[in-house]
């Protein structure tokens, strides 16, 4: 009764439900803390799906983004369909061998003898034994490949995230750079009335005129930066045509009062990583490999057979076994090749601990000194470059200095906002890079550059 139990319990492992799509993305849900799209589990779909078109009838949020490319990235989408070669192949390691048969018909020669039949039915006994120790190892991949797909969501979602901020960003300054060119132009035209006066020298008409153009091509370079930006956002988002002509909602939001970090960032970097999660399970599928070839090696390659003979109207039957002897192979190449492998992914799943450890510092450094600089031009530059405005209008509203300098004033604190936009961009992209880290994902920092707009010439020569 005992052996008849355990014979029960072995077919139900080898025969159980191998994990569908549906529970991989679950999983994958679990492990990123991401919604992903339920259309992955049909046919591929050609055309771009609807919801697509719904979120573009509004202006864009930048975590409506993320969910954008969550849904429409095809790279992420082949990413989910890749699961389905892990879980073919935890399928196929589930599968009982094939028993082979064979029949063989003889007659003689003798008119009137019977056709005689000889029927063999071998199965290898030893294969079977060992498919639960290949199940395992196949286990151990897929879960491995869920944790390398959930990876490839938080980076998407880090991706999305941070060309938003980068497109934000790009049309903040544009309108600022915009705002300095016009400033430049009535400098460059004031200079030219005086000019045309007698009341000023041509090389401040000259020098004027060349602080403009300048700023002419800083704008086109800010020009060509926010298209770059909205093609970056683009590609993440999966969108073309039409789709292009998105609106986003807002402008870069202010940096907050301050951050919690926790003060074990370094330990819950690594515990939160799936890059180590999943090197851990091809080390443990290595590592079941490894005992799959050692116990291949000296078991011996069992075989039973039953075989019947009908002999006139009368049928014969019997029973045998085979076994080849582990003398010569006993795969001690193939396990020296699977242990080889299992120490140098040691070697890598050890690097990798310290690369995350090294992120996570840099992550935090990072954050530090982007919300510095963000808080330092928020709260004390752009407000004194908005003061030095103020008391330039003064003066030149009692006539102690001349438009030049009231010119150059406003310029230097529109510059100033340009370099806010850009430290508040880079803050929240930091914080996106570290939130991703946290949850799992080392990501590379994807901050933008920001255009400087030409220096103006100040008041040299000027009246």
């Amino acid at each position: 009764m005992g052996a008849d139990l355990r014979l029960v319990a072995l077919v139900g492992l080898l025969t159980g439900c191998v994990p569908s799509l549906r529970s991989d993305l679950s999983r994958i849900e679990q492990l990123s803390a991401q919604r992903l799209p339920r259309e992955v589990l049909g046919e591929v779909d050609l055309g771009e799906p609807a919801d697509v078109s719904r979120a573009l009838r509004e202006p864009l949020t930048v975590d409506g983004a993320v969910r954008l490319a969550l849904a429409n990235n095809r790279e992420l989408r082949a990413s989910l369909r890749d699961l389905g070669v892990e879980r073919g192949l935890l399928a196929q390691a589930h599968l009982l061998p094939n028993p082979e048969v064979e029949i063989d018909l003889r007659r003689q020669e003798d008119v009137g003898q019977p056709l005689q039949v000889e029927l063999y039915v071998e199965y290898p006994i030893t294969h079977a034994l060992l498919t639960p120790m290949r199940v395992e190892a196949a286990g151990h991949d897929l879960e491995a490949a869920r944790h390398r797909a959930a990876g490839r969501v938080l980076q998407l979602a880090y991706e999305a995230r941070a060309a938003y901020l980068a497109a934000q960003a790009a049309e903040q300054s544009l309108a600022v750079a915009q705002r300095s060119l016009e400033a430049l132009a009535a400098a460059r035209d004031a200079a030219q009335m005086l000019y045309e006066a007698g009341n000023t020298a041509a090389l401040d008409v000259a020098t004027r005129v060349a602080a403009y153009e300048e700023a002419r091509a800083v704008v086109a370079q800010i020009e060509l930066e926010r298209a770059s930006t909205r093609e970056r956002l683009a590609r993440a988002l999966g969108l073309h045509g039409a789709g292009l002509e998105l609106t986003m909602a807002g402008t870069l939001p202010d940096v907050p009062p301050g951050d919690e970090l926790p003060e074990t960032l370094e330990r819950e970097a690594l515990t939160a990583s799936l890059e180590l999660a999943e090197t851990r399970s091809r080390l443990a599928a290595l590592a079941q490999r490894v005992g799959l070839s050692r116990t291949e090696g000296w078991l011996p390659e069992i075989s039973v057979d039953v075989h019947a003979e009908q002999d006139g109207e009368t049928w014969e039957y019997g029973g045998g076994a085979s076994l080849s002897i582990p003398l010569f192979d006993r795969r001690e190449g193939e396990t020296a090749a699977f242990q080889a492998r299992f120490d140098a992914l040691t070697e890598r799943y050890l690097g990798a601990a310290v690369d995350v450890r090294s992120a996570a510092r840099e992550a935090r450094n990072r954050l530090t000194s982007a919300r510095l600089r963000a808080t330092q031009y928020a709260d004390v530059i752009v407000p004194a470059r908005g003061r030095v405005v103020e008391q330039t209008l003064l003066q030149y509203d009692a006539m102690q200095v001349g438009v030049f300098e009231l010119l150059a004033a406003l310029r230097a604190q529109l510059s100033a906002e340009l370099e806010g936009i850009a430290a508040r961009r880079d803050y929240w992209t930091a914080r996106a890079a570290l939130d991703a880290l946290l949850r799992g994902q080392r990501v590379s920092f994807t901050g933008g550059t920001s255009a400087t707009l030409a220096s103006d010439p100040g008041t040299e020569g000027g009246h």
